[in-house]
């Protein structure tokens, strides 16, 4: 079954005397786009995250934040120090700010060390790799209830796209009802304008038949509709696969979309044009709701 790229997870834990939190955030993207924002306690342990995350999620903007309460025993013991590119890109807005205001105020370091990560925990790779263990499980669990979410926005999705995928087959099966009425439509208004140009004098059925034939030659939408009815059947399979299948039914969308505007060009028919405008609109919504398909 399908997955949406929209999903939400939060969990949490008190991990050797420190309370720590694990949100994860996930939005539709073309490709994976792994976020992760870190105290700096866990840093070391950026590659493992980024490799237990990038497991779970094929596709999405993933934005993934680990929280440690301060106040839960993690300085105990804890080493600090200065994020000095921080401080320096700080400093530097703070003068531009001055200059482009023309402010007389000084910049002062209790102004530069009250902004967030001028200063940092040192990075204790030792640390760091006795948390993971436990750690792992909260990761574990916030990707856990961002997975079911986003199955669940699939399920919704899935009922959605198989809806109007069978509104399309319906039109195009109306489609195809009207089409052998185009020929006769056209032949009788062939027939009587001929007969008005020609009033008396004798009709030359052969010659008719032959324009009616060549008509309906050119304004066959059999193939077209077959195949359209074929891309349908291929994105109702599509649906039903547990692989990623978001650029897979994008591109089936517009080879959809070709084949209504093939139709529609050649059928020549207003009411058929009023079947394709109506096919065109669904494909439009199509398109948008597997924007957010895995």
């Amino acid at each position: 079954m399908i997955k949406s790229m929209t999903g939400y997870g939060k969990s949490d834990a008190l991990i050797e005397g420190r309370q720590m939190q694990v949100e994860i955030r996930t939005v539709n993207h073309r490709y994976l786009d792994l976020s992760l924002r870190l105290p700096g306690v866990l840093l070391p342990l950026e590659g493992e995250i980024k490799k237990k995350v990038s497991e779970k999620f094929s596709r999405g903007r993933v934005d993934v934040t680990i929280r440690i309460d301060r106040d839960s025993g993690l300085s105990n013991g804890a080493k600090y120090e200065l994020n000095l590119p921080a401080i320096r890109n700080y400093q530097a807005l703070l003068v531009q700010i001055k200059e482009e205001l023309q402010l007389e105020d000084e910049i002062t370091l209790p102004m530069i060390a009250a902004f967030k990560d001028a200063i940092v925990m040192s990075e204790q790779t030792g640390e760091a790799d006795s948390i993971w263990p436990q750690l792992e499980g909260v990761l574990d669990a916030a990707i856990g209830s961002v997975l079911e979410m986003r199955e669940k926005e699939g399920t919704a999705l899935y009922e959605d796209l198989i809806n109007r995928l069978d509104l399309m087959k319906t039109i195009l099966e109306d489609i195809g009802a009207r089409a052998p009425a185009i020929v006769r439509e056209y032949q009788k208004r062939l027939t009587e304008r001929v007969k008005e140009l020609t009033e008396s004098l004798e009709v030359d059925e052969m010659r008719l038949s032959q324009e009616v034939a060549i008509m309906a030659e050119r304004s066959d939408i059999t193939e077209e509709v077959v195949r359209f009815n074929s891309h349908i059947n291929q994105f109702k399979e599509l649906l039903q696969s547990a692989e990623a299948i978001g650029r897979k039914v994008d591109f089936l969308i517009q080879e959809m979309n070709r084949e209504i505007n093939t139709i529609g060009s050649k059928s020549g028919d207003a009411v058929i044009s009023g079947y394709v405008i109506e096919i065109k609109s669904e494909l439009g919504k199509l398109r948008e709701q597997v924007q957010n398909i895995e």
